[in-house]
């Protein structure tokens, strides 16, 4: 007897694939495998005992990190994990002191070939990286990346809920928030909360995507840097 109760649509797949060492290029910023050779240059901007760059850890599963050898154990563990894969965010802006630097890293995570899933997170961004058009720019190209090269359609993006930057970041990138975990997790003995957020495959096609090449196009910013219309604007104009 055939069962009448719902059932979810049939999905015609093969898995996607896992990331790779390739180097990803964008206008600002690339992205390259992460290695200890980045690590130097990371410390300089994250490490230490400045209470602005300990304040860049607060909402990381480890950190802040006060000694470079402690510092660069991490980094030559975190560059030989496939899941967490992590990426470097070298700057391209050959006008800054950090140009050519390793200023920050994420990575694709949580990956499932055979659900279609994975999962932008460990979002290190330094003060020479965060509000910039490169901050966007990352994003951007692990989204493209893990849609269109690795054959992904669902995008996530979790975070502590008390983070705000991070939920406020989510939003603008265009990411749907879902709900919240309660006490999901403890982290550094602390409870977490874990607000959820998502973009499918087709909504990035449909939209976002080319809301967020116009967003970061060189003719969208003022010869002050300065955006001329911001994502949401870009966004809205496109639906």
């Amino acid at each position: 007897m055939t069962s009448l109760r719902p059932k979810g649509a049939l999905v015609p797949f093969t898995p996607a694939l896992l990331p790779t060492s390739q180097t990803i290029s964008g206008r600002t910023i690339l992205l390259e495998k992460l290695s200890p050779k980045h690590a130097d240059d990371l410390f300089t901007f994250t490490g230490g005992l400045e209470p602005s760059k300990e304040a860049l850890w607060d909402y990381l599963p480890e950190g802040p990190y006060l000694d470079a050898e402690t510092f660069k154990a991490s980094i030559a563990s975190k560059s030989t994990s496939t899941d967490p894969f992590f990426y470097a965010v070298i700057d391209k802006r050959n006008c800054l002191p950090s140009f050519g630097k390793a200023i920050g890293y994420l990575s694709l995570m949580r990956v499932t070939p055979d659900h279609l899933g994975i999962e932008i997170g460990n979002v290190l961004y330094s003060a020479a990286l965060q509000r910039t058009t490169g901050a966007t720019e990352a994003i951007y190209l692990l989204a493209q990346y893990a849609f269109h090269d690795l054959g992904y359609r669902r995008l996530e993006w979790k975070c502590n809920s008390l983070n705000e930057p991070s939920r406020r970041a989510a939003l603008r990138l265009g990411f749907s928030f879902e709900g919240v975990f309660r006490q999901h997790m403890i982290v550094k003995g602390r409870n977490r909360d874990t607000a959820w957020f998502s973009i499918l495959r087709d909504e990035w096609d449909a939209s976002l995507k080319a809301a967020m090449e116009k967003w970061l196009d060189a003719g969208n910013f003022g010869e002050d840097g300065g955006q001329i219309k911001s994502l949401q604007d870009l966004r809205a104009e496109l639906c």
